[in-house]
């Protein structure tokens, strides 16, 4: 009884050391409750992006707000912006990471705010403050870093590891040449100096060099001379071949510009592009496209004016313009009119063919300096092409000059 008597304490101290182990590791530790933040505190993540709301962020929404205007409710989207990822930055010292489903859900909330920024801007292209407003959307996009950040993991997981070290840098380029060639090349070249210097000193005394020239040695007494034609010339010491024209560069390749910048749309050295669409037009704006070539646009709704200068191969469909369409100094251009036009103007161009609607049929067309224009009418669905006159002849009636499209009879 005594040795069971013993073995049943021993067996109750063996339980209760357990289970104050057991208690001890469930419970969080101070170090752990302070960076997490479930004792009060916030990590020093949280901290860390509190000074900057408090500092720059804070400045800029006060400076905002003295423009006031545009400006300052683009600063109000942007605070709620920083709020949002705050909002994200304290979650996630708070609980555990979570599925990368859910990652997405938890990022969209700033998401849709950088989208409400930069959407903002877009609406307001005719704001005084475009440039600010740009500038704050153009760089919102930095609050993205979490996505960059969970990428370059990615990245990272999936590396084979180390491979091929990367080829080393080249060597430096040579230096100048030494200072002693160049003095050496001086010296050589100081005695021939002298001896010009020396020439030039002797006066009138110089003329003496000269040899007399015989009248069988003159082409203009001696006719065997003139027939054998004159030398070529070749470089001398006293005669040196003037330098070569220059060759033509060709021409520079510049960047295709397709925006519209206040109320003109450009377009401009687009080049095999026949995706071009603007759909959404309205009443004062103008568009002005230039140095395109092998491209077609497509212009939806109504503008005031179109504009089509030193193109080559374009074309161009529209709804409708209340003002005028103009073509200079183009080739081979195409245009089919959806809706109304008042006005087609067609200047320094060669090829024009104009597809008229039957709204447009009592549409202007103006041409000067210009060659192989065709107006396309439509009848019974197709259409029937009518060539513009390119040769006049004038006449005087007895009172003024009389002109019309000169009919060649073959």
């Amino acid at each position: 009884m005594a040795e069971l008597q013993g073995l049943m304490e021993r067996l109750e101290r063996a339980v209760s050391r357990l289970e104050l182990l057991s208690a001890e590791s469930h419970q969080p530790s101070g170090n752990c409750g302070e960076m997490n933040g479930v004792n009060g505190g916030v990590a020093p993540s949280v901290e860390a992006f509190d000074k900057l709301m408090n500092g720059m962020v804070a400045e800029f929404l006060k400076k905002s707000r003295i423009l006031a205007g545009d400006v300052e409710t683009h600063a109000e989207m942007v605070h709620s912006a920083f709020q949002a990822q705050r909002a994200f930055l304290l979650m996630a010292s708070q609980y555990q990471q979570p599925q990368e489903n859910d990652v997405a859900a938890l990022l969209k909330p700033i998401s849709e705010k950088i989208q409400e920024i930069q959407t903002f801007r877009e609406r307001n292209r005719g704001s005084t403050m475009f440039n600010h407003l740009s500038a704050v959307s153009e760089s919102i996009p930095a609050l993205g870093w979490i996505a960059v950040l969970s990428a370059n993991k990615i990245l990272s997981a999936l590396s084979p590891g180390p491979g091929l070290l990367p080829p080393p840098p080249p060597p430096p380029p040579p230096g100048p040449p030494p200072l002693f060639e160049n003095e050496g090349r001086k010296e050589e070249s100081s005695p021939s100096r002298s001896a010009l210097f020396a020439q030039l000193n002797q006066g009138e005394t110089i003329t003496k060099g000269l040899r007399h020239v015989t009248d069988d040695q003159k082409t203009y007494k001696n006719p065997n001379l003139r027939a054998q034609g004159g030398q070529t010339l070749s470089p001398t010491k006293t005669y040196t071949p003037g330098p070569k024209s220059p060759k033509s560069h060709p021409p520079q390749k510049h960047a295709p510009v397709f925006e519209l910048e206040g109320k003109k749309w450009r377009i401009e050295y687009q080049e095999d592009r026949n995706d071009l669409v603007i759909s959404e037009t309205e009443l004062k704006q103008v568009a002005y496209i230039f140095k395109c070539n092998k491209s077609t646009l497509q212009m939806k709704g109504k503008i005031n004016s179109i504009t089509i200068d030193n193109c080559k191969k374009f074309g161009l469909v529209f709804d409708n313009v209340v003002g005028i369409v103009e073509v200079i100094n183009s080739k081979d251009i195409q245009m089919q009119v959806m809706g109304r036009v008042p006005t087609i103007s067609i200047n320094k161009t060669e090829g024009c063919h104009i597809y008229l609607s039957e709204y447009a049929l009592d549409c202007e067309i103006v041409s000067a300096k210009s060659s192989e224009m065709n107006i396309l009418i439509p009848q019974d669905g197709d259409y029937r092409e009518f060539p513009v006159p390119e040769q006049f002849k004038t006449a005087w009636d007895g009172s003024k000059l009389v002109t019309e499209p000169a009919e060649i009879i073959g």
